[in-house]
């Protein structure tokens, strides 16, 4: 493991709503010792490996109908499909990369295809495989994620998006702020890891309501965290609205890793929207977890969570971008490694 560096900040210094927001806009040579400090808490945490988990992309269906994802509900020109299950199971059972440990089976919010294709296919992977099992599937009934759980995944994803209550409305986001909250401390209760994040730079957002964001996320009880920067969807109503800015996200990415040194923090496919250098940038501030995308050709095009012209994140990137970031995967799964070192008290 890596020696930490003597220059860390302090917890109170990273707690503090006017220095996060100070944090935020650090720069240059600033910026760069932010990110190194990340970096080695990182190293110091999991030593020189990160983890690399499979995404499937089941359904692009979604009942929820918000502003900034261009699955939402209202969108009538988007060619909706739900993958078959006969299909996902020969893809991720006989063809997935050696190296991957993990799968996350996601979807708009569809609980149909929960219904349909999901628990069978948790089912076939946990009989024939032994990846580690995530969902991101939206809000759900206690009871379907019950079963989820029983038909072999115990990693969720639930992100807030934002932790202020107006823009939340504002966007219509997935129910009510609260609401949102109150599953995540239901699932965490109910014995899923949760791993919960927000966008960086949505209209209108403040540091304040970033440094914000940053808080809840040490509020909650997750086992993961992430950040995403804002990408103006071109068939949503934020289309004309100007992306988040990358270094402010980067240094979201540190400040996570900093307040949370145990959590599992993705570099997301939008750090690296058409330039492989800021997802590896992603990697040097603190992220530990890589997703390739597994979703069929014949789908992948659908799915456009950020904008309808996707980078997508394939095999040759992210092995590249694993070796560029000075980094080798993980052999343990990201499951594994939860069941081992995780509490959520």
């Amino acid at each position: 493991m890596n020696a930490l560096p003597q220059t860390l900040p302090s917890a109170a210094a990273i707690d503090d709503g006017s220095t996060l927001q100070e944090m935020l806009q650090t720069r240059d040579t600033e910026q760069a010792g932010l990110h190194e400090q990340a970096e080695a808490l990182t190293r110091a945490e999991f030593g020189n490996q990160v983890f690399v988990r499979g995404v499937v992309e089941i359904s692009n269906f979604c009942r929820q109908n918000c502003h900034y994802c261009g699955m939402r509900r209202s969108r009538a020109d988007l060619d909706r499909y739900r993958i078959p299950l006969e299909v996902l199971c020969e893809t991720l059972i006989n063809h997935r990369p050696s190296y991957v440990t993990d799968i996350n089976v996601q979807a708009g919010e569809d609980p149909k295809a929960v219904r349909e294709i999901v628990l069978p296919l948790l089912k076939e992977l946990r009989k024939h495989t032994t990846l580690g099992l995530s969902v991101g599937l939206g809000t759900l009934s206690p009871e379907l994620c019950d079963e989820l759980r029983a038909a072999g995944a115990s990693f969720y994803i639930i992100k807030f998006e934002t932790a202020d209550n107006e823009s939340y409305r504002r966007l219509e986001a997935p129910g009510k702020l609260a609401m949102r909250l109150d599953t995540i401390r239901r699932l965490a209760a109910s014995g899923w890891k949760v791993s919960s994040g927000f966008i960086a730079g949505l209209p209108g957002e403040t540091l304040e309501n970033l440094a914000a964001s940053l808080k809840l996320i040490s509020e909650l009880p997750l086992a993961g965290s992430s950040v995403s920067p804002f990408i103006p969807g071109s068939h949503t109503p934020l289309a004309q609205a100007p992306a988040g800015d990358l270094e402010t996200a980067l240094n979201c990415v540190a400040l996570l890793r900093l307040r949370n040194p145990k959590h599992i923090i993705p570099a997301v496919s939008a750090f690296g929207n058409g330039d492989i250098a800021g997802y590896v940038r992603a990697l040097r501030a603190g992220a530990n977890l890589t997703t390739v995308n597994l979703t069929p050709d014949e789908w992948r095009g659908n799915y456009p969570i950020y904008t309808t012209k996707r980078w997508i994140l394939d095999e040759e990137r992210l092995t590249r971008a694993i070796d560029l970031a000075g980094r080798q995967p993980f052999a343990k799964s990201l499951s594994n490694h939860l069941t081992q070192n995780y509490s959520a008290a």
